[in-house]
């Protein structure tokens, strides 16, 4: 690892920042106690709500940690598209009993007013996901001591990363669950992403960067497969999402080695940008509709995933996961660090014979 990131944590292991209420102050603070570094995930929060839970990491363990924001989404949606879609989901609002939540609920996430709270009471590390921030606020993350992360999915938006400032960039496969963190939602590239591996070789000889790899990862071995690559640390956000101090919902959990979700897909189902989930009725029947409208589908759906979860139903959750979900192991946070560890040791020690020889 970097000399930058072995400061931030023992292992090269960082859990991922999984908005929506997975990313909970008692999973970050194990994770950075276990020798990991956790990140909460300020998505979907307002700025006060992110500055409880930044607050209650603080008083849970005194070790880095880091904080992830969504960048604005530029421009507005084709109404005629989003209103459509509406008319789509009429039946889903009837079948749960839940009016469509507002698409013009907002697009900027609360981004400025959660800049001014990390740069007035900084942390450690801060990420950003669905763009690049501008020079001016990275150089002002410097000057408060904070190492920025940027995600990318590309060689070219690795580049913009580097040329904006960022520290570091977390490079972000196909395979990831959730969101793919693109800069640019382009719905002609739907289904086009790179695996990691082939991303993290590239992104490796365009950018002097240290790398944070993040897609489908599970096990210390594939952690060691992506060091040699040339990564410095591995995200894992669906490994982490089924530990007992995950704030995901108990359905989402079990769904996550549940015979009856066999695959993963990404869809515009749910949010209106392509996100990583297993594959339920839901996106069965409005996946192929969605436009490419985030926030707006998103603030849409919202209602619709809220009545879901209390009905205990899956089928009409947004259930995100990596594709490697089925290897998901129900662990306390700091063992899962430890094993994915000892494994990762193991692994390398493995290669170093055949090295050698």
């Amino acid at each position: 690892m970097s000399s930058a990131l072995t400061d931030l944590c023992r292992y090269p292991i960082v859990q991922a920042p999984m908005a929506g209420g997975a990313s909970c102050p008692r999973l970050v603070s194990a994770v950075c106690d276990a020798g990991g570094l956790g990140f909460l995930a300020a998505g979907y929060k307002t700025a006060d709500g992110m500055y409880q839970e930044i607050k209650q990491v603080r008083g849970l363990t005194a070790r880095p940690f880091g904080v992830n924001l969504f960048m604005p989404q530029p421009g507005q949606a084709d109404a005629a598209a989003v209103e459509v879609y509406r008319n789509q989901l009429a039946g889903e609002s009837a079948w749960y009993e839940t009016a469509l939540g507002d698409p013009a609920a907002g697009r900027d996430d609360g981004y400025d007013a959660k800049l001014a709270i990390l740069f007035e009471d900084p942390v450690p590390v801060v990420s950003f996901t669905f763009g690049c921030p501008t020079r001016e606020t990275l150089d002002s993350f410097a000057r408060v001591g904070t190492f920025t992360v940027v995600t990318v999915t590309s060689p070219e938006e690795a580049l913009a990363a580097r040329q904006a400032g960022a520290h570091a960039v977390c490079v972000q496969g196909v395979e990831a669950g959730g969101h793919q963190g693109t800069h640019r939602d382009d719905p002609a590239a739907d289904g086009a992403g790179t695996g990691l591996l082939s991303l993290v070789a590239a992104v490796r000889e365009t950018v002097p960067l240290p790398i944070v790899a993040a897609g489908g990862l599970m096990r210390g071995s594939q952690i060691a497969a992506v060091l040699a690559a040339g990564a410095e640390a591995a995200q894992l956000g669906t490994a982490f999402l089924v530990c007992p101090e995950s704030g995901a919902h108990p359905l989402h959990k079990s769904a996550m080695t549940d015979p009856l979700f066999v695959r993963t897909e990404l869809t515009r189902a749910f949010s209106g940008r392509p996100a990583r989930g297993l594959v339920n009725r839901f996106i069965r029947e409005h996946g192929r509709y969605a436009p490419a409208a985030y926030p707006e589908v998103h603030h849409m759906t919202s209602t619709l995933r809220k009545a879901a979860a209390q009905a205990g139903d899956p089928q009409g959750m947004a259930l995100w996961a990596g594709q490697g979900h089925r290897l998901a192991r129900d662990l306390p946070a700091a063992r899962l660090v430890e094993v994915l560890n000892a494994e990762l040791e193991a692994s390398v020690a493995a290669l170093a014979p055949r090295a050698a020889s």
